[in-house]
C-alpha cells in the first residue's frame, strides 16, 4: 500500500498481519518487557519489517531500539519511520545521504472518535474536511488529516529532537493529486536549512488509509 506513495530509493516492507513468527533481540525484548499481548506483536512484526527494509539496504540483522519520545534509533546512514494500526505495520526507510527524514503514518479509515476532530484541527483545517466531507465521502477526512500530522511529526523531530503540536503545523489536502502540504508555524533551521514546510502523499486502501513524507536531502 505505501510503496506507491514514496519516491524511488526509499525502500518499504508492510505486513497486514502477525502471522509470521518473529525473534526478537534481548535488548528490543526489554523495551516490552511489561507490555500486553496486542502491543507485543504489533512492535515484534513492525521490526520485522524494519529488518527486511534494512536489509534491502545492505544492513545486518540488528536491535531497533526506542530512543527519545519513542523514535526508533537506526544504524548510522539510515533515516527511517515506523508504524502501525489495526491490520497494517510498515516500516519505511533510506540512506541518509540521499533523504533528510522521512515520516510515516498508518490509520483506519473510520471517524475520529469524538472531540479528536476539534482537539487536533485549526479552524481553516475544520472548514476543509466539512468541505472534503461534502464531496469526497468515501475518505475520512477528519482520519486523514490526523494522518498527515503525524507523519509530518515523524518527519520534523528526528530533524529538530522538539515537540510538534497538532496546532504547530496547517496542513492542506489535495484530494485529487493524493498530496498534502504542511506548513509549519514555528520556526526551524535544523543543520541551517530553513524549515518551512513539509510535503507529503496520501493513500486509501480499503479500511486504510497511509501517509508518507520523504524529504531529499539536496533539494
Amino acid at each position: 500500500m505505501i510503496a506507491g506513495i514514496l519516491p524511488r530509493g526509499v525502500v518499504a516492507v508492510e505486513a497486514y498481519d502477525d502471522a509470521v513468527p518473529v525473534r526478537l533481540f534481548p535488548a528490543e525484548e526489554e523495551l516490552i518487557r511489561n507490555a500486553v499481548e496486542k502491543r507485543r506483536t504489533e512492535f515484534s512484526t513492525a521490526r520485522r519489517c524494519a529488518r527486511e527494509a534494512l536489509a534491502m539496504l545492505g544492513h545486518p540483522p540488528a536491535p531497533i531500539l526506542s530512543g527519545e519520545r519513542g523514535a526508533p534509533v537506526w544504524p548510522a546512514g539510515v533515516v527511517g519511520s515506523i508504524t502501525h494500526c489495526a491490520g497494517y505495520r510498515t516500516a519505511v526507510v533510506a540512506p541518509a545521504a540521499d533523504f533528510w527524514t522521512i515520516g510515516v503514518d498508518a490509520e483506519p479509515n473510520e471517524p475520529l472518535p469524538e472531540g479528536v476532530l476539534a482537539a487536533i484541527a485549526l479552524p481553516g483545517e475544520l472548514d476543509a474536511v466539512a468541505r472534503l466531507r461534502a464531496t469526497e465521502p468515501g475518505t475520512h477526512w477528519d482520519r486523514l488529516l490526523f494522518c498527515a500530522k503525524e507523519a509530518v511529526y515523524k518527519a520534523w523531530f528526528p530533524l529538530t529532537r522538539r515537540w510538534l503540536g497538532f496546532e504547530e503545523a496547517v496542513v492542506r489536502v489535495d484530494p485529487v493529486t493524493c498530496r498534502f502540504e504542511a506548513r509549519l508555524l514555528v520556526a526551524a533551521s535544523p543543520g541551517g536549512r530553513p524549515l518551512p514546510c513539509f510535503r507529503g502523499r496520501f493513500v486509501t486502501a480499503g479500511m486504510l488509509m497511509a501517509t508518507a513524507i520523504a524529504v531529499p536531502a539536496q533539494c
